[in-house]
């Protein structure tokens, strides 16, 4: 079955500014539903969490409902859903914790395709304790990464492997099944950026084969905040920093200072929405999101062809997304006109696709477009054939 557009953009607030909007990588706009879960939780008593009061019983199920909720999106046990301020913050925490047991000579393996979030807390936390960073590259021609890629750069002393389940730039998604394989033969752990690929497709960390992995609700339709999942069996094995009187259990071990609440009840409300988008699926939540992300797959898939398709028409336009599996996120230059110029004449014309690198610099460079990237189209949920054309007439009407 195909989505409901109409019905989705119904829900979503911010769309009646009268933008078509692609900015979505960026960050999606807000349903009600989570809007009003956010105040739902505002508005009730709450208190630290605990069982004796209306306020600490609000504060405990929130927090349960929202792993709950996590869990039945990423494929995990909600025991091993750690909640934090931004996927970034996270992989921070990780980096730093995991890097106690490395040690000089050791490796982590980062690619030049990822964001930042997850290249640079893995530079920084191997070059504090002497270990190793080893560059995985990725193909600029046609914007993939191979297993290949991966293999050169392996060897017995390398401990970790941080790749993209899909890029945040051009929309690339490798193949993180056989990604995994290969860093489990060297022996090492694999951690997976999903922030951009959770937005557009159904998430198994199992099926995966990876070890860890982090998300953002606020890129699929929820809250600012962050997501870390994995094995609860692995999660008892580390030992971050804590506070001496907080809890030593998982995954609490793992969450500094008091969860927001409010967040993480539009965090579940932002799931069970996405659980939503196919009105016929049956079964529970985990069900009803794989055939709801089937849907905005395919939704998603026939908007981004459409897209390409026009853009070829125009001329003049390069488009660096070109890998077989990619997310409906098109990176574009246009000839003789600068990235921000594009962006600018879009904004103009009431159609909202910014211009940038978006803190995926290595790829940018190793694409040749430098710091300054180019011009982003991302779609999401509420996204229109509509959308697509006003697009493409402002594109047509680029001073050339």
């Amino acid at each position: 079955m195909s989505l409901d557009v109409d019905v989705i953009r119904s829900q979503v607030p911010a769309l009646k500014s009268g933008s078509a909007r692609f900015d979505a990588p960026g960050g999606t706009q807000t349903p009600q539903p989570v809007i009003d879960a956010v105040a739902e939780a505002l508005a009730g008593p709450l208190a630290n969490r605990g069982r004796t009061t209306e306020g600490e019983r609000n504060a405990d199920d929130i927090v349960t409902r929202a792993r709950g909720a996590l869990a039945d999106l990423l494929g995990v046990d909600p025991r091993g859903v750690v909640f934090g301020r931004s996927a970034t913050q996270l992989t921070y925490d990780l980096s730093r914790t995991l890097a106690r047991t490395w040690a000089p000579g050791d490796e982590v393996v980062v690619t030049r395709l990822d964001h930042d979030s997850d290249i640079r807390p893995w530079v920084q936390a191997a070059e504090a304790v002497g270990a190793r960073v080893r560059w995985a590259d990725f193909d600029p021609d046609s914007g993939e990464l191979r297993p290949e890629h991966l293999a050169d750069v392996l060897s017995p002393r390398t401990r970790l492997v941080a790749v993209t389940a899909a890029s945040n730039l051009i929309g690339t998604r490798p193949d993180v099944p056989a990604l995994a394989h290969l860093a489990h033969e060297a022996g090492a752990l694999l951690h997976v950026d999903a922030v951009h690929y959770a937005a557009h497709a159904a998430v198994d960390l199992a099926a995966w084969g990876a070890d860890t992995l982090v998300c953002s609700p606020y890129k699929f339709l929820g809250p600012h905040l962050g997501v870390l999942a994995a094995r609860p069996s692995f999660l008892e094995t580390l030992r971050p920093d804590k506070l001496l009187p907080s809890s030593d259990a998982v995954p609490e071990r793992f969450e500094l200072g008091t969860l927001p609440y409010e967040l993480l009840a539009g965090a579940r409300a932002a799931v069970d929405f996405l659980a939503g988008l196919e009105p016929g699926a049956r079964g529970g939540r985990r069900e009803r999101l794989t055939a709801s992300f089937a849907a905005l797959e395919a939704h998603e898939e026939a908007l981004r062809e459409r897209i390409e398709r026009g853009l070829a028409d125009l001329g003049g336009i390069t488009v660096h997304s070109r890998a077989a599996r990619r997310t409906p996120t098109l990176l574009f230059t246009v000839a003789g006109l600068r990235p921000a110029e594009v962006s600018r004449h879009l904004a103009a014309h009431a159609v909202d696709a910014p211009a940038g690198s978006f803190y995926a610099v290595e790829a940018s460079r190793r694409l040749g477009l430098g710091d300054e990237g180019g011009v982003r189209v991302g779609l999401a949920p509420y996204s229109s054939a509509e959308d697509v054309d006003r697009l493409l007439t402002a594109l047509a009407r680029l001073p050339r």
